[in-house]
Order: C-alpha cells, then sequence, then structure tokens
C-alpha cells in the first residue's frame, strides 16, 4: 500500500516546494501544544481583517506564552481560528504561512519526517538533500532566511 506521503518525481535541481509537500487542507498543523506565535504586524493584519482593534483582538483571540502572543485554541485544541478551514487564511500569521518550511529541518532532517508523522501533506519518499534544499529554497523566497547560509 502505498502511502500517502510519498511524491511520485521530484526535480532535485530546482528544489521545488510541491515536490515535499501538497498540502490537503486537513487542519492537522492548526492543533496542538505551544500555538501559533504572532507578531505585531500579524496582530495588526488579523485584527483589520476580522474588525476589531489590536488590543481587542488581543484579549478576545490570544494567550501568553512566555512574553510572546500567540492565537488562543479552542476546547478541541485547534487554533481559534480553524473551522474545517482557515477562518483568516487571506492574513494567516507568518508561523502558518511558513509551514512546513521551517528552519528546524535544515537543522536536523529528523524533524521534516517528525512533522510527516502529523501532516499528511509532507512527503517521506524523497532524498533528505533534496528537502533540505527545498525548504531552504522556501524561506529565501519568503526573506526567513538568507542566501548566504
Amino acid at each position: 500500500m502505498v502511502s500517502d506521503n510519498t511524491a511520485s518525481g521530484y526535480s532535485a535541481a530546482s528544489g521545488s516546494a510541491t515536490d515535499i509537500f501538497q498540502c490537503k487542507k486537513c487542519g492537522e498543523c492548526c492543533k496542538g501544544f505551544g500555538g501559533t506565535y504572532v507578531t505585531e504586524k500579524d496582530i495588526d493584519a488579523i485584527a483589520r481583517y476580522i474588525h476589531k482593534d489590536p488590543e481587542t483582538f488581543i484579549e478576545d483571540f490570544c494567550q501568553k506564552s512566555g512574553s510572546k502572543h500567540v492565537l488562543a485554541q479552542g476546547d478541541n485544541g485547534y487554533c481559534i481560528f480553524w473551522d474545517e478551514l482557515c477562518t483568516i487564511h487571506p492574513v494567516k500569521p507568518g508561523m502558518c504561512r511558513a509551514w512546513p518550511f521551517i528552519e528546524s529541518v535544515i537543522k536536523d532532517i529528523k524533524n521534516w519526517k517528525m512533522m510527516a508523522g502529523s501532516c499528511p501533506g509532507i512527503c517521506t519518499d524523497i532524498p533528505e538533500n533534496v528537502v533540505k534544499a527545498c525548504v531552504k529554497n522556501e524561506l529565501i523566497k519568503t526573506g526567513k532566511r538568507d542566501q548566504q547560509k
């Protein structure tokens, strides 16, 4: 039986994101321990989108994790903005936009396989060097990583 987490082909040269990840819109990345950190820019964008002022948004939709704000979670463990789909998708936080192309994958490729355990969109039959190249390319494209690193 073929896993959902496989890709039939990929381009090592291009390092394309779609070679290693296809979002299934399942919401598994929208739940779990730790929460989604939000920056001031995220807070302003989401507050505007849902027609709230930033302070009210923080009071009603955020929790604290240390000194940082995170989006609150419902009783079901999902982000408060998850309702079978992301209800703030056009302005979702940078942390959400980046998923699963995160720095920790480059630091330790085992993180990719761990993330694939809860994300059916992550392909696991891709050589590690291709995964790292794709993640690095995405981080560079989104400005989350310096090209010199």
